[in-house]
């Protein structure tokens, strides 16, 4: 086979929206006897699947404060100075979260940031880069791990496949968020023509004999959404769009002429968040927009926590391990993805 012949040969990528789950036959009388916490090792007990993404109109002291209360993972973003990170931390901390982490990147001063972070009480410090297969990921794993030992969880990436996940959980990573340029406000894969659906990296992922944490990251929009994830092995779900344009994001509320309100939504690489954050742009890899506002964020998870309980229960789980093992895809057509879909309008 020649060279070219063998880079054409390549299987499908799954998304979301090319598959569906088989319902099966159910014994769970109360979808309250469904169990969807998760074990974060080093951490703790997590009420919800699900983490908030470090960017600068999602997690800050609010929600950090909000989440951290309920049980839920927030990772503080990285997009200003030490200071600043370490006044959210304290912040939300005092207001009673009980579990917090924090992003940091791989280059600089992120040493000096981690030891002040991991001394303010951070729970999970989150190598947070783009492109997380890479040298420099492992350079810094392996410094907070020297530095640390295994007292401290380690969350990395992002990546796209099996390889990417092995090795950075041969590097020491104790969990690894898995996705790269599915974001509904992530250019990656235009930009750069690299990528791969993000359900696809996770069964990829999931395959492998290598078992610490898979945190699904980009395009989801919806709880099934998160309800495949989990199924195709995901162990928690990192949301931005989801949660954003709620009260507890950064920012202020708009309105328009037209009395509809809306916040800000941007992702890391797009141009208006490079310069508030260091002054230029560099590749741009992502875009700014707005969003609705929804209100406090307690209603999204409270949506949440029933559309993964209602997933779990049409599959006859009672658990999410329970699931994962009993869960059955099937692929549909462009014509399922319609039906799927609410469609009395276009009758």
């Amino acid at each position: 086979m020649s060279q070219i012949e063998s880079k054409f040969r390549f299987p499908r990528g799954l998304a979301f929206d090319d598959v569906l789950l088989r319902p099966q036959s159910s014994d769970i009388r109360s979808r309250s006897e469904i169990d969807i916490t998760f074990v974060l090792p080093k951490v703790g007990r997590l009420s919800l699947p699900i983490v908030s993404s470090p960017m600068d109109t999602i997690t800050g002291t609010r929600m950090a404060s909000t989440l951290g209360f309920a049980n839920v993972l927030a990772i503080v973003h990285r997009y200003n100075t030490v200071n600043e990170q370490l006044d959210m931390v304290s912040c939300a901390l005092k207001t009673g979260a009980r579990v917090i982490g924090a992003a940091v990147g791989v280059t600089g001063d992120f040493m000096s940031r981690v030891r002040c972070l991991v001394a303010m009480g951070c729970d999970v410090i989150c190598l947070d880069i783009a492109h997380g297969h890479h040298v420099l990921m492992k350079d810094a794993i392996i410094s907070i791990k020297k530095e640390f030992g295994n007292s401290l969880h380690i969350m990395a990436g992002n990546v796209a496949t099996k390889e990417g996940y092995e090795d950075l959980a041969g590097w020491g990573a104790d969990s690894v968020r898995v996705g790269i340029g599915g974001g509904s406000i992530c250019s990656t894969r235009i930009q750069t023509g690299h990528g791969m659906p993000t359900l696809q990296s996770i069964l990829e992922c999931a395959s492998s004999d290598i078992d610490i944490p898979i945190i699904a990251d980009g395009g989801i929009r919806n709880s099934g959404d998160i309800v495949k994830a989990l199924a195709a092995g995901a162990d928690l779900v990192m949301l931005g769009s989801m949660l954003a344009g709620t009260d507890e994001t950064p920012g202020p509320v708009f309105e328009n002429v037209a009395g509809e309100k809306y916040k800000q939504y941007r992702g890391m690489a797009s141009v208006e968040a490079q310069i508030d954050w260091r002054g230029h742009a560099t590749s741009v890899e992502g875009v700014s927009s707005r969003i609705p506002y929804k209100g406090n964020v307690s209603h999204v998870l409270e949506m949440i926590d029933k559309g993964v309980r209602s997933g779990l229960s049409y599959s006859g789980a009672n658990n999410i391990k329970h699931f994962q093992a009993k869960a059955k895809f099937i692929k549909q057509s462009n014509a399922g993805v319609q039906e799927s879909n609410t469609h009395i309008f276009n009758l």
